[in-house]
């Protein structure tokens, strides 16, 4: 691996962990449970992006995979938190 591309990889988990670090300020102080249920969207999909960095830099396909199952229950979980929010019950 060269320099350049370990250095690049070394500060986008920096950031990302930054941006971490953010959302879960966001978490505990939001006002309101949409601002909750975005920070709770900023986690899942940095810590997505870590996973893939990760995968990146270890050269393991195992990272990926998980990245894809990070990537699926979030999703999953912001929408069913949405219908939630909307409606109030998840289960018609």
């Amino acid at each position: 691996m060269s320099d350049f591309l370990f250095w690049g990889l070394k500060i986008a988990l920096f950031l990302l962990a930054v941006a971490m670090l953010c959302a879960v300020a966001r978490l505990l102080v939001g006002p309101t449970a949409q601002d909750r249920v975005m920070a709770l969207d900023c986690l899942y999909i940095n810590g997505m992006l870590m996973t893939l960095v990760l995968g990146i830099v270890y050269a393991s396909n195992v990272y990926f995979e998980a990245a894809m199952l990070i990537a699926l229950f979030g999703f999953v979980g912001s929408t069913v938190v949405a219908k939630f929010l909307l409606r109030g019950e998840v289960i018609e």
